[in-house]
């Protein structure tokens, strides 16, 4: 009995011959780890490997710090050009200024009687809503009201008084004599007659033209009417459409603010001019 060669080709667990075939290198893979397969199968399963298994060793790892740090400083403008699918950006439902600031109910009334002492002019209401934000108008009005009370009852010699639209602190009536005196001991460029007949006439006779100002005081009143205008007191109102087309002046609004007038109906009537005359 003569010795066969034995052939070095493994034999398959199916027991089929199996042949050399040009494979992966194995350097890539682990050795230590056997895969075993199932001889039940009919064929062998496909061997899953992760992407950092067949990643490259020899390729740079990626510079994560960049991506980081682009997306740091652009993640706040990305996020503000976010716009909502129906193509509007979200409103606020509480109807509030988001810059608004904040004040109690207990500052309400010192904050307003503060707005009301400085402001140049009457401060309405509606100039008081724009600081106050949050706070509706009616509580600004009915604010206001219990100011003005208060400064009643305790017998200030200020009072809180509605002049030209607005509010505004003045001295009370009673104590004009006192005030009098003390203007008196400054320098102060007073009108002078022609000018206040002439404001007169205007402040009654509202639109009026220069003709008839000089037909009501029998002199002319181009001066006074020049002088009235550089203190603001009257100005403009168009031009009549008569012969000529002459301007018409009329009161301004610091007429008001300069006698302590709401409006033009405050002005003392004709017939009580005349009952002081007689």
């Amino acid at each position: 009995m003569t010795d066969q060669p034995i052939d070095p080709s493994p034999l398959s667990p199916l027991g089929e011959e199996t042949t050399k075939t040009d494979s992966p290198s194995t350097e890539a893979f682990p050795t230590e780890v056997p895969v075993e397969i199932d001889p039940t199968l009919e064929t062998p399963p496909a061997l899953v490997l992760s992407p950092a298994d067949i990643s490259d060793p020899a390729a740079p790892e990626e510079d994560s710090s960049l991506s980081e740090i682009l997306l740091g400083e652009n993640s706040d403008a990305l996020s503000d050009d976010l716009v909502p699918a129906d193509g509007k950006e979200d409103e606020q439902t509480d109807g509030t200024d988001k810059d608004a600031l904040l004040i109690t109910q207990e500052e309400i009334l010192p904050v307003i009687e503060c707005l009301i002492f400085v402001a140049d002019e009457p401060i309405t209401i509606k100039q008081i809503a724009k600081v106050l934000a949050t706070v509706p108008e009616e509580q600004i009005e009915a604010t206001i009201a219990q100011l003005a009370a208060q400064y009643e009852a305790r017998g200030s010699g200020l009072e809180l008084r509605p002049v030209a639209g607005g509010w505004r602190f003045s001295t009370r009536p009673q104590y004009n004599d006192f005030i009098r005196g003390y203007h008196r001991s400054r320098p102060s460029a007073r009108l002078s007659l022609p000018a206040l007949e002439t404001l007169a006439v205007i402040a009654y006779k509202q639109p009026v033209t220069v003709p008839e100002i000089l037909e009501i005081r029998g002199v002319s009143s181009s001066s006074a009417i020049k002088t009235l205008l550089d203190k603001g007191l009257i100005e403009t109102k168009g031009r009549k459409e008569t012969v000529g087309r002459p301007m018409m002046y009329g009161t301004a609004k610091k007429f008001l603010l300069q006698f302590g007038l709401s409006d033009l109906t405050e002005l003392p009537s004709i017939e009580d001019f005349e009952d002081l005359v007689q």
